[in-house]
């Protein structure tokens, strides 16, 4: 039971002893099985149910797996919610959505009884790998219905018993790092050395975010608002103290992005910026424009976000503002990004989903610790660096 990697005790629990009954069947069945790694797999399936973060994290796995099976076709399944951005991964070949109840939001997304219904239907392409880069029993019964003549995944959420292939999740390690060594495991060493993966976004996708930025000029720097939960929200004031300072100093133009459901954050900063200096896009972007935008972009300024990481699959800088989620899994790891975030005993506890009751109802203490002037103060550093590297106009410098 140690190893699993379940936060709440009575859920870990119930994991637990559902893990030993999988495991004393599978011993049962064990001499009745003929089941054998394929050494060259045509058909491959993937699965990454979760948010656009945790698809986007996984990019340089599934480009490691079209490089070790170069005439693979490679299916994947993921969140309605990501559809449109699977599409834009090159190596995929058929995007198919599923929406689990336990990561839907607003009370959407099936039961676990008619997710496995659906993976049954998946017998028909026959496929020879499935891969799960989630840890979680869930989704690891979805390969198991699959058909897969063999499957991987991890062991540390539950189900290892239902895979052929179960490697332990390391929490210590970046989510990157854990997909790519679980890559590198299935197929017995590493790819060759390859560029970093980067989404295709369609034309339209551009055309839009240029007419969304208008005839903005200078340096643009956006600022991604919501931290997607209460337990991640800096407060609105820094950012429009951060932003506005910004303006002040380099004369940039600011950009706020956001869903409609961010209109009041939005609104807050907006009203403390010079009408001149800022563009207000929040609420008008599909994900791949977003993408788009965002591509445009001379810095983004947010916290652990799902614009975060899709910042990083389009090369732009990012200062990413971190509480309670931990930088060694989630940080962004392009060559000039920055984390800010506050050394306290506490932090990073990684309890996104259940938080401490003490951090409920206000900012915790890691973010609220946080400083505009530091976040400031990094992202005059990234700004600095692109304009020696000539990425940026001159007028923007600190010095």
């Amino acid at each position: 039971m140690s190893r699993l990697h379940i936060y709440d005790r009575r859920e870990r629990r119930l994991v637990a002893t559902a893990d030993r009954v999988l495991a004393l069947g599978a011993a049962v069945a064990q001499p009745f099985r003929r089941r054998r790694a394929p050494i060259a797999p045509r058909r491959i399936l993937l699965l990454r149910l979760e948010r656009i973060g945790d698809l986007l994290m996984v990019l340089p796995a599934i480009a490691d797996v079209q490089a070790l099976a170069p005439d693979a076709q490679i299916d994947l399944v993921v969140g309605s919610w990501n559809a449109d951005l699977a599409r834009a991964i090159d190596p995929v070949r058929r995007v198919q959505s599923l929406d689990a109840a336990w990561l839907a939001r607003e009370g959407r997304g099936l039961s676990l009884l008619s997710l496995v219904r659906a993976a049954r239907h998946w017998h028909g392409v026959r496929y020879d790998l499935a891969i799960n880069f989630e840890p979680d029993v869930r989704s690891n019964l979805l390969l198991a219905a699959s058909g897969a003549a063999w499957t991987a995944g991890y062991r540390s959420g539950g189900g290892g018993a239902l895979l052929d292939l179960a490697l332990d999740y390391d929490t210590r390690a970046h989510t990157t790092d854990n997909a790519r060594r679980l890559v590198s495991t299935i197929f017995g060493g590493t790819p060759p050395a390859q560029d970093a993966p980067t989404l295709i976004v369609p034309s339209e996708a551009h055309d839009n975010a240029s007419r969304l930025l208008g005839g903005a000029r200078g340096a643009l720097i956006g600022v991604h608002l919501s931290g997607g939960r209460a337990i991640k929200q800096w407060p609105a004031e820094r950012f429009a103290d951060l932003a506005r300072r910004l303006v002040e100093t380099l004369g940039v133009t600011i950009v706020l992005t956001g869903s409609g459901d961010d209109r009041m954050l939005v609104d807050a900063v907006k009203r403390e910026l010079p009408a001149d200096n800022v563009i207000d896009v929040a609420g008008h972007l599909d994900l791949l424009t977003l993408a788009a935008l965002i591509e445009r972009l001379d810095l983004l300024l947010t916290g652990d976000t799902g614009p975060m990481h899709l910042a990083v699959a389009v090369s732009t800088p990012v200062v990413g503002i971190f509480g309670p989620s931990d930088p060694a899994r989630y940080a962004p790891r392009g060559p000039s990004d920055r984390v800010v975030r506050v050394n306290l005993p506490c932090s990073p506890c990684n309890r996104i989903r259940q938080p401490p009751a003490r951090c409920m109802g206000h900012t915790p203490d890691c973010l609220a610790s946080i400083s505009a002037d530091s976040v400031f103060t990094a992202a005059l550093s990234v700004l600095d660096e692109s304009r020696r590297r000539g990425i940026i106009p001159a007028r923007t410098s600190t010095a």
